[in-house]
């Protein structure tokens, strides 16, 4: 039998360590799965939950131009709920004070008005000081292993994998029917 080359050698051992590092970056990257919040209603909401799941994370409010977005949220989460895909709203007043409301109204809001039914975690913070961390999680590279983003508008979309790593950032304006979207939730 004959002998491996050197050259042959030193390419396993540059493939071998580059494997390594890509395993390690993978391996310490923090997934969604590491928290938990609370609902509209009070409750523990766990992220880890929703292991397996595609899952959609958008900050809503009430009174946007584009609150009728919760329509066509509501729409995709009943039509593809049953293979494995979940959005998680998070209410906020960061931008034009369009989301007023306490919890309680905003359940309420959800319910009469569009007749919600994806989880609704409590109101929170998406920027400034008092940023929630699962958005510094959402926002920040260092923390999501992908991209720095800063939530621009109510409406603005956030898509996660299976495993709860960011996949993509969509913009408050795209639609949660359009074809890109739709596209990888059934992919």
């Amino acid at each position: 039998m004959k002998k491996p080359s050197a050259t042959l050698i030193l390419v396993l051992t540059v493939g071998f360590a580059a494997n390594s590092s890509a395993q390690k970056k993978n391996k310490d990257m923090k997934s969604i799965h590491q928290f938990t919040v609370n609902t509209l209603e009070g409750k523990t909401f766990d992220f880890a939950s929703l292991k397996g799941k595609k899952v959609m994370v958008v900050n809503t409010a009430s009174e946007c131009g584009l609150t009728p977005q919760y329509k066509d949220l509501e729409a995709i989460y009943k039509k593809y709920k049953s293979e494995g895909f979940v959005i998680v709203g998070f209410p906020a007043n960061n931008f034009g004070q369009q989301e007023p409301g306490t919890n309680a109204e905003i359940a309420t809001f959800c319910e009469r008005n569009y007749g919600v039914t994806f989880p609704m975690m409590a109101k929170i913070s998406v920027k400034g000081k008092d940023m929630a961390p699962i958005y510094h999680f959402l926002t920040e590279k260092a923390k999501n292993g992908v991209q720095d983003s800063e939530v621009a508008w109510n409406f603005q979309k956030y898509l996660i994998d299976e495993n709860g790593y960011l996949v993509k950032v969509i913009p408050p304006q795209t639609l949660p029917t359009d074809a890109a979207i739709i596209d990888w939730i059934k992919s």
